[in-house]
């Protein structure tokens, strides 16, 4: 009976100290931060989640995703998540203040989603490669491949959309370039195109998304690489991608071990035209003549809450990567020395 007193102060002490240290401090350091602003009070971030947002994080808790997902670019201290390209900056706790529950994730079978909402391209909205005079970013630069239209459409995606990340032989062959300097006179046609083709266009962040595929050894071992834009499939990252990817995951990356979600789908027959909102399937996954496959109220939110996961914008707390910011700048054509006044 001596020794139960100092054995309950020992067992109370040590409940007490772990809980002080793992919850009341951390909740004291960082449990009431607020949106950065800047001066104006006009640049907010993060910004609260809409509705539909909320009941998308919810679906994806639902169906497993954070098993395989994480949501976190972790510092390159610890991880090469930044050299990736998932993220020009490490995660912070700020970007979480809207989230409940957070879900940051355990392993990562599949990409981190961090940033998946910043790779959507900036004219995505639905641009159906139906018709070849659709959208140009949605026909010619998927994959390299000018097959639909005519040879000429190689002029134009000179300055392709991001999302091309084919680098396959297709991609290598680069009709385009020698196709717009033939223009000028023919000595000089051979010269120009040798220093003109290595300064590829596509932003920094997505074009090393989409380079990672061709050598399908990327910075990490074991992690899976980014999926190849193909030419019959809608822009990468769009809402209408990520819908094709829900349903058939293998019809964006073959060797994808995501299960299918077709039960947030709903096959149903064409009545007078066919739905905007109805997913561009080929082969085997398209539905019959006369049928179409449309996403229900929880797939469209599903969609909603991946292209709401967007931690780019820079913290005053958190260094961003010192290669984003260049990258930018040289992607401005030589009259940039214009402007100088």
């Amino acid at each position: 009976m001596k020794g139960l007193a100092p054995l309950f102060l020992g067992i109370f002490g040590t409940l007490a100290f772990s809980w002080v240290g793992l919850t009341v401090i951390p909740n004291w350091q960082i449990g009431h931060l607020n949106p950065q602003s800047d001066e104006e009070g006009t640049d907010i971030y993060p910004m609260p989640q809409s509705g539909m947002v909320a009941r998308g994080g919810r679906v994806y808790a639902a169906n497993g995703c954070i098993y395989c997902h994480s949501q976190q670019v972790r510092a390159d201290y610890a991880a090469d998540d930044i050299e990736r390209k998932w993220g020009d900056r490490r995660s912070a706790p700020r970007d979480y203040i809207f989230e409940r529950p957070v879900f940051l994730g355990k392993m990562r079978m599949g990409q981190d989603l961090s940033n998946i909402g910043a790779r959507a391209p900036t004219e995505q909205e639905n641009a159906p490669p139906t018709g070849a005079a659709s959208p140009a970013a949605s026909s010619a630069p998927q994959g390299g491949a000018p097959a639909p239209g005519a040879a000429p459409s190689d002029a134009s995606p000179s300055p392709p959309s991001p999302k091309t990340g084919s680098p396959s032989p297709a991609a290598g062959s680069p009709a385009g370039p020698p196709a717009v300097s033939p223009a000028s006179p023919a000595p000089s046609a051979p010269a120009s195109p040798g220093p003109k083709v290595p300064p590829t266009s596509p932003s920094p962040a997505a074009a090393a998304a989409n380079a990672t595929p061709a050598a399908s050894a990327s910075p990490a071992g074991g992690v899976p690489s980014w999926p190849v834009q193909t030419s019959g499939e809608p822009p990468m990252y769009s809402a209408a991608w990520h819908h094709v990817h829900l349903y058939s995951p293998r019809s964006i990356n073959v060797d994808s071990d995501m299960p299918s979600y077709r039960f947030l789908y709903q096959t149903r027959r064409i009545t007078d035209a066919a739905s905007v909102d109805a997913l561009q399937l080929a082969g085997s996954d398209a539905p019959p003549e006369g049928w179409e496959v449309v996403p229900t109220f929880d797939a469209e939110c599903l969609v909603a809450y991946l292209m709401s996961l967007n931690q780019s914008h820079p913290l005053k707390e958190v260094r961003s990567a010192a290669p984003a910011a260049p990258a930018q700048s040289p992607a401005a054509p030589s009259t940039s020395p214009a402007p100088a006044k």
